[in-house]
């Protein structure tokens, strides 16, 4: 997951691949409340990691639940309706779908309650489920603004008698958590009728199919009245499987029909759902038909590409598909003409008020929008070139996160900027490295920061420290002579010109990664077996085998990928990356330089001396400086940093500085 403060798609321009979608968050947390509520221990597989399932998992802990995890598999003992712990305080974040079902949930078991959570939930209604509730008896007091959380909940009087009501204009959420709540006391039928036009239907038929598989058939009389009967009991299915997201689906439905050819090639391929999926939000995929989008299903696979282009404006009635509608938003930008999303007025109660939201990043990106009190019309930019470098306001609200992703295709060849790129995390953590591992950029299109410097300036620690600020992969391109002659010895091969073809061969076959200050070759961490005297003296002489200086240039190249690349060496700037948009030449003094590798020895416990190192630095740096291959020298182009008398905060500050001057933001 990337948990920068912002993160800079470069221009995309194409799509391939297959993505398994994580679980479903609207299935995963209804299931763990069920299974914590009903009789028996279940298992449950394929459960979603994300914010939300923390925080259920988390409040059912407190709560006295037993729970057991490995992995996406979780076990689950049930509670059999009697909690262990009838007192506690419950912080949920911004989890709708775990504060209005517990809440429901507590309410009707009783004890000493208190639920709230971040500042946006303290925002989002709950009244409505509220009075439901004090219908029959609940004790809930507003421990805030009335109507919203937190919430105090005591213990009820239950009064079962009369048919209870309940509004289902606002969220669909209020009618799914007296559905799974009221099995709890059903002595007798117990009748929920619903007040006005129920919104985000297909979510109540998933909290209906889930109740089915714990025991509880709920009868429905179309979508005004429900009768939980009397007698049912809440008992374990023994195991259950969480579907995958479809909402999560629509980015890679969205992203197959804007950024694959025509006629099916270079396809994404979606794992985890299909079109018999139990989701409501799978009906996301008529409407991307509608919009030109040509789609294959299977049993729990989709696999979309262009069908028609560009893409055809749409007229539709999104009630069925609230969440997912946010992303026909963002496809209305590929469209060839004005596109209009009715009946969503569910988005102003969401995580932000997602009309606003939706509109005011639209219009950052060169759209004519217009806001309805429970609609959005779409009008794309004119021309490509009419598109315009935005820096994307997330709102805290993951769907707007993955939504502008896919704006990065645009036409005009221009970055988005996606700010606070780890909300994303409330459904999909992986989404954006999910969305790299299929997107195709312009090589050049991919970023390059080059830090380059003689030995013992800080540049490692500099470009380490840029990579993780923006999000970006690392190279430290003198780790990997070192890696070559390594790999090269444990081969048998000896680091002269009668093994040169073999060893260029091997580097080919390398998988290095440099990840959190570590240096990986395969899955075992070398970090300390490069750094002696004896793998540097190696390096020098596998460094003089022009095929294997070949090859470690090729595969030097191979780490510009997505999202962007910071890489420290002696030729970065001037040899590997030439055509970076932004280049460093690292130095420091001599004597500064002496310090700090002193510091360093010493911390090792290996014995030195100042004078000594300051000559062997000045010595090495004559050698560098000199050398006929790659010689150390700052590119024409690069920016001089002396950071004798600076700390790495300072100097991270700075390139900082200039690589945001770089940006269209």
């Amino acid at each position: 997951m990337f948990s920068t403060a912002f993160l800079d798609l470069p221009p995309l321009t194409g799509a391939s691949g297959t993505v398994t979608l994580p679980g479903s968050k609207s299935i995963s947390n209804r299931v763990l409340l069920l299974a914590a509520l009903c009789e028996g221990c279940t298992t449950v597989h394929d459960l979603l990691d994300s914010d939300d399932t923390r925080v259920m998992l988390d409040a059912l802990r407190v709560l006295g639940c037993g729970i057991r995890q490995d992995g996406a598999t979780v076990h689950i003992d049930g509670l059999n309706g009697q909690l262990s712990n009838p007192r506690a305080k419950l912080f949920l974040g911004n989890a709708g779908t775990a504060m209005r079902p517990l809440t429901a949930a507590l309410a009707v078991l009783g004890g000493d309650f208190e639920l709230g959570g971040i500042a946006r939930m303290h925002e989002r209604p709950i009244g409505d489920l509220v009075d439901a509730l004090r219908q029959l008896g609940c004790s809930i007091d507003y421990l805030g603004n009335d109507g919203y959380p937190p919430l105090h909940i005591g213990t009820p009087t239950l009064r079962l008698y009369a048919p209870i009501s309940v509004r289902g204009d606002v969220s669909s959420q209020f009618l799914t958590a007296l559905l799974m709540a009221l099995p709890l006391a059903a002595k007798q039928d117990i009748v929920i009728n619903v007040v006005g036009e129920l919104i985000s239907r297909p979510y109540i038929e998933i909290t209906l199919n889930l109740l089915a598989r714990f025991g509880v058939t709920v009868q429905r009389d179309g979508w005004q009245r429900f009768t939980i009967p009397a007698g049912c009991r809440l008992r374990s299915p023994g195991t259950i499987h969480v579907e995958a997201d479809a909402s999560s689906a629509s980015y890679f439905i969205a992203l197959g029909s804007i950024a694959t050819r025509a006629g099916g090639q270079n396809s994404i391929k979606i794992l985890g759902v299909g079109a018999d999926s139990i989701q409501g939000d799978i009906r996301f995929m008529d409407a991307a038909q509608q919009m030109g989008a040509h789609i294959e299903s299977g049993p729990n696979w989709l696999q979309v590409s262009r069908g028609s282009w560009p893409l055809k404006a749409i007229d539709l009635d999104c009630n069925h598909i609230p969440d997912a509608a946010m992303t026909l938003a963002v496809m209305a930008l590929y469209a060839d003409g004005t596109t209009t999303l009715r009946n969503i007025a569910s988005w102003r109660v969401k995580e932000t008020d997602r009309i606003v939201a939706m509109a005011t990043e639209l219009r950052k990106l060169g759209a004519t929008v217009v806001e309805g009190a429970d609609s959005i019309q779409v009008t794309p930019p004119a021309s490509g070139v009419q598109w315009k470098p935005a820096s994307i306001h997330t709102y805290d609200d993951h769907r707007v996160a993955m939504c502008f992703s896919l704006a990065a295709f645009n036409p005009a060849g221009i970055p988005v900027r996606i700010e606070d790129p780890k909300c994303v995390a409330k459904t999909f953590p992986d989404y954006f490295e999910a969305l790299f591992s299929v997107s195709h950029a312009a090589q050049a299109s991919i970023p390059v920061i080059c830090v380059d410097g003689p030995t013992a300036s800080g540049k490692g620690t500099l470009a380490v420290v840029l990579a993780q600020k923006l999000g970006y992969h690392f190279l430290d391109s003198g780790s990997l002579y070192r890696i070559t002659a390594l790999a090269a010895l444990r081969a048998g091969l000896g680091l002269d010109s009668a093994s040169e073809g073999a060893i260029a061969q091997l580097v080919t076959q390398l998988q290095i990664r440099f990840i959190h200050g570590h240096v990986l070759l395969g899955t075992e961490d070398v970090s300390e077996t490069i750094r002696t005297e004896e793998a540097g003296m190696n390096a020098s002489k596998v460094s003089a085998l022009p095929l294997v200086r070949a090859a470690l240039i090729a595969l030097q190249h191979g780490f510009r990928q997505l999202p962007g690349l910071v890489a420290d060496g002696r030729d970065m700037g001037t040899v590997i990356f030439p055509d970076a948009p932004l280049k460093v030449f690292l130095t420091a003094s001599a004597e500064r330089r002496a310090e700090r590798r002193h510091k360093q020895l010493i911390s090792k416990g290996i014995s030195t001396t100042l004078p000594s190192l300051r000559a062997d630095l000045e010595a090495r740096d004559a050698r560098d400086s000199s050398r006929a291959v790659a010689p150390l020298r700052s590119a024409e182009d690069a920016k001089a940093l002396d950071n004798s008398d600076m700390t790495v905060e300072k100097s991270v500050d700075l390139v900082l500085d200039w690589w945001q001057s770089k940006q269209p933001f």
